[in-house]
């Protein structure tokens, strides 16, 4: 299987092999991103020397994160600076947007025991899935180990082998804009998801008299991975659970119906038709275009929402905890990836180089500064700079009770279940009652926990 390059990768192998100046063969929007970066520079490589003398004229692929936002060009900025200091070619090819449509990219590669890929991103919830496929990472990278979150170097561990190492986290937020909470009366964001609507409705209203594409709340509600996300943090937030709870289906509760109804009326009214084909940049367009007062999405989004080059909310919105439902405390889904090196690589050394550079803590600091990625890494997301540039690790935020997707319990079929709720959770958005869509949800997950 031999994946389609994509010219935007050339740059980055000529330079390590000829010279060649990256700068006139990078796209435009590579210079600008750099500009944003606010004077933070691609960390440079630590041994690099030795590196070059082992595995200089090497050329490996590395299947990175998809062009959402500032993450493509950042893959690019360490791609290269990684390529200039070690002399390791490193062909870059962003992964597809969509979580799941990502998986089966991987699944398709390693199905046929293919060495195209060398270095990819893993879903927080793939390690075991894909754990066959991956070359253990233990020994290579013990050095670097201690440093990370041990909760998450758990979840990369199967069976003893160390299939993945954390890159950067990830958890929901919501984005709100402090100027129009102010303009009609509000002193802080909603704290419960009735309140939310409330509000949103109240400033949708108001502002729909001078710009008819206003709206209140906007989210990512297309049926794929990110439609499981956001459900389970309207649902684990209201009491009804997390899909699956101590190895038994338990989304067929009052509680879960009663809360995807209450999502489900919005739809068309304080949010917008399309938003059941939102994904993440969609949320991200509207909200930073002006036209939405709330916004569910993941920190990423930060760092392009106050950059003046791509958005009107500039210095008008600020980031809280999601709502929860009254009596309950808010959540966050758990997100983030993973890099991976598989076991067909026919450079399984030099891609656990990459690997070790890109999972340090000067990469993650830099990750955080110029994405707003969250540190997989304590120290890092306790660094001063780094705090000063993402609010959403201020203590209120960053310790939201985290809930996790039911990886652990599907294990292999848990695509096959991430399918059955987002697809079920997206017939509610178009107008289905929950109370007819939930059983229907509720035995297909049962099939798979069997």
């Amino acid at each position: 299987m031999k994946l389609k390059q994509r010219l935007l990768v050339v740059p980055l192998v000529l330079a390590a092999t000829t010279g060649m100046s990256l700068a006139p063969a990078l796209p435009v929007n590579f210079h600008a991103a750099a500009t944003h970066a606010a004077g933070v520079s691609a960390p440079k490589v630590p041994n690099a020397n030795a590196l070059q003398k082992k595995y200089g004229g090497t050329t490996i692929t590395w299947v990175g994160d998809a062009a959402v936002g500032n993450s493509h060009v950042r893959d690019l900025l360490l791609a290269a600076e990684f390529s200039k200091d070690t002399g390791i070619a490193v062909n870059l090819i962003p992964h597809p947007s969509a979580s799941d449509a990502a998986y089966q990219q991987l699944a398709r590669n390693f199905s046929a025991k293919s060495s195209d890929i060398d270095v990819m991103m893993l879903d927080v919830v793939w390690p075991g899935a894909f754990a066959p496929y991956l070359a253990d990472l233990k020994s290579a990278l013990k050095s670097s180990i201690p440093a990370q979150s041990q909760s998450i170097i758990k979840n990369d561990t199967v069976d003893g082998r160390l299939v993945a190492m954390p890159w950067f986290g990830d958890y929901g937020i919501l984005y709100y804009r402090t100027d129009l909470l102010k303009k009609y009366g509000y002193n802080a964001p909603p704290k419960t998801w009735e309140e939310l609507g409330t509000m949103a409705a109240k400033i949708q209203a108001g502002e729909q008299k001078s710009n008819k594409n206003f709206y209140g709340f906007v989210f990512q509600g297309n049926s794929y991975e990110g439609l499981t996300c956001d459900a389970l943090e309207w649902i684990a937030s209201s009491g009804g659970g997390n899909f699956i709870d101590k190895g038994k289906v338990s989304i067929n509760n009052p509680k879960a119906i009663a809360v995807l109804n209450l999502i489900g009326s919005w739809i068309g009214k304080i949010t917008p038709r399309g938003v059941t084909s939102y994904q993440e940049e969609d949320a991200r367009n509207v909200f930073d275009a002006g036209n939405a007062a709330f916004m569910r999405n993941w920190p990423y989004a930060y760092s392009i929402s106050k950059d003046p080059k791509s958005s009107k909310v500039v210095n008008k919105f600020d980031v809280a905890t999601l709502p929860s439902a009254n009596g309950h405390v808010p959540v966050g889904t758990v997100g983030g990836w993973q890099l991976g090196v598989s076991k067909y690589s026919k450079h399984v050394a030099a891609s656990q180089e990459l690997v070790r550079y890109l999972t340090s803590p000067a990469v993650e600091k830099f990750n955080a500064i110029f994405n707003s990625n969250v540190p997989t890494i304590p120290s890092v997301a306790s660094d001063p700079q780094v705090r000063a540039t993402n609010p959403y690790l201020k203590p209120a935020i960053a310790n939201v009770m985290r809930v996790t997707r039911p990886a652990g319990v599907l294990g292999t079929r848990y695509n096959q279940g991430s399918q059955a709720i987002y697809q079920g959770i997206n017939q509610i958005l178009n107008g289905q009652d929950a109370r007819n869509v939930v059983p229907s949800i509720a035995s297909k997950l049962q099939r798979l926990v069997k």
